[in-house]
C-alpha cells in the first residue's frame, strides 16, 4: 500500500495489488501514483509501499508543471526506497510521463518532467523523443540583478483542450505535406522555399505556428549558449524575441473561441509598460489563459509586484527561484 498525505489536499491510499488502468481515477493524483507503480512493475524495476507526508509551495494550474513535480517526487521515493538511487534522472521522468499519458489521461511531452527531475536551467534535445538528450545549465538570475516572476493573470482553463490540441496537429500537418511526421525533421530552407505551395494545403495559421517552430529551436540554442558564457542580457533579448514570436506567429496567447478573454495580452502589455527594455517577459506554460513569465530587475521588484497586483489582485505576482537540483533525497545527519 502507498497512503501519500498531500497537505492541503488530503491522503491518497493505492494498493498495490491492482495495477491496471482505473477508469474512474483519470484526471486524479491516484492515477499518477498508479500509474508510475504500474510503468516500474513493465519495467522490471522494484517497487513496494510506503507513507509519505507531503507539503509543495509549487502553484497549481499556473503553468509551473505541478503535476510534473509530483510525478518526479513519488518516482524519486520509490527510486531511493528500492531501486537504491539507480534511476537517472530522465529514466524517471519518463516514468511519470507514462503515468500521465496512460493513466491520467492529459497527452503532455516529457519537457515538463525532464526539467523536474534535472534541476537548473534545462536545455532538452528531443530529435530522438524516446531518449532525450538533457544538459543542466547553472545559472542564479539573481547574480545578475534580476528576479523571476510568475503572474497569475487570471483566466479559465476550461474548454481550452482544442487550442491546446490545434498546435501540435497543424505543426504536423504542415510536416507531412514536406515528407515528415513532425517538424524536427524537416528542413526549414526547403519550407520556405515551398510556402507558395504549402498555403491552401494547410491554413495559413499553421503556417505561422510552423515559423515559429522554426525561430524558437534556433533561439533556444542561443539562449543555452549565453548562459553558459554569462551573457544574462543576450538571454533576456531572447526571451522577449521568443514572447514576441508566441504572440505573432504561434497565438497562444488568448483563446479564437473568446473574443472577451485578454488576461494574458494585458498582463504582457503591462509587463512591456513597466520594463520597457531592462528585463523580459512574455507568456508561460501553454498559454492561451494563466501566466506570465517576466526576469525583474530586484532593484525595481517591490514597484514591479505592486503595480501588478494593482490590476491582477494581492498575490498575483510571485517571486520564484531556479532550483539547482531535481528530484532528490535530502537525508538528515545522525
Amino acid at each position: 500500500m502507498i497512503r501519500i498525505y498531500s497537505e492541503g489536499h488530503g491522503e491518497e491510499r493505492i494498493n498495490l495489488e491492482k495495477l491496471e488502468i482505473v477508469p474512474a481515477e483519470n484526471g486524479t493524483t491516484a492515477a499518477l501514483i498508479r500509474g508510475i507503480v504500474a510503468r516500474l512493475y513493465e519495467l522490471d524495476l522494484r517497487f513496494g509501499g510506503f507513507d509519505a507526508y507531503v507539503s509543495s509551495d509549487v502553484l497549481p494550474g499556473s503553468g509551473l508543471s505541478s503535476s510534473a513535480a509530483y510525478e518526479v517526487l513519488v518516482g524519486t521515493i520509490l527510486n531511493g526506497l528500492y531501486n537504491h538511487g539507480k534511476m537517472p534522472p530522465v529514466l524517471i521522468a519518463k516514468v511519470g510521463q507514462f503515468a500521465e499519458n496512460v493513466y491520467f489521461g492529459k497527452p503532455s511531452g516529457l519537457m515538463d518532467q525532464c526539467a523536474s527531475a534535472v534541476g537548473d536551467f534545462c536545455l532538452i534535445d528531443f530529435a530522438d523523443p524516446g531518449t532525450p538528450v538533457v544538459e543542466s545549465i547553472p545559472c542564479r538570475p539573481a547574480d545578475y540583478g534580476y528576479a523571476l516572476c510568475l503572474i497569475d493573470a487570471g483566466g479559465s482553463h476550461a474548454d481550452l483542450t482544442d487550442e491546446y490540441a490545434a498546435i501540435p496537429q497543424e505543426m504536423c500537418a504542415v510536416a507531412k505535406c514536406l515528407g515528415q511526421d513532425v517538424l524536427g525533421r524537416t528542413s526549414e530552407a526547403e519550407f520556405y522555399a515551398r510556402l507558395g505551395e504549402l498555403r491552401g494545403k494547410v491554413s495559413d495559421r499553421a503556417l505561422l505556428r510552423a515559423m515559429h517552430f522554426y525561430g524558437d529551436n534556433q533561439r533556444v540554442l542561443r539562449q543555452a549558449a549565453a548562459l553558459k558564457e554569462g551573457d544574462f542580457q543576450c538571454f533576456l533579448a531572447l526571451v522577449r524575441e521568443s514572447g514576441r514570436s508566441s504572440m505573432d506567429l504561434l497565438q497562444n496567447i488568448y483563446p479564437a473561441h473568446k473574443a472577451e478573454e485578454r488576461s494574458v495580452s494585458l498582463a504582457l502589455a503591462l509587463c512591456a509598460r513597466l520594463l520597457e527594455r531592462d528585463g523580459a517577459w512574455r507568456v508561460h506554460g501553454g498559454g492561451f489563459a494563466g501566466t506570465v513569465q517576466a526576469f525583474v530587475p530586484v532593484a525595481g521588484l517591490e514597484r514591479f509586484r505592486k503595480e501588478i497586483e494593482k490590476v491582477f489582485g494581492a498575490g498575483a505576482c510571485h517571486v520564484l527561484a531556479v532550483r539547482p537540483a531535481g528530484g532528490v533525497p535530502v537525508e538528515a545527519e545522525a
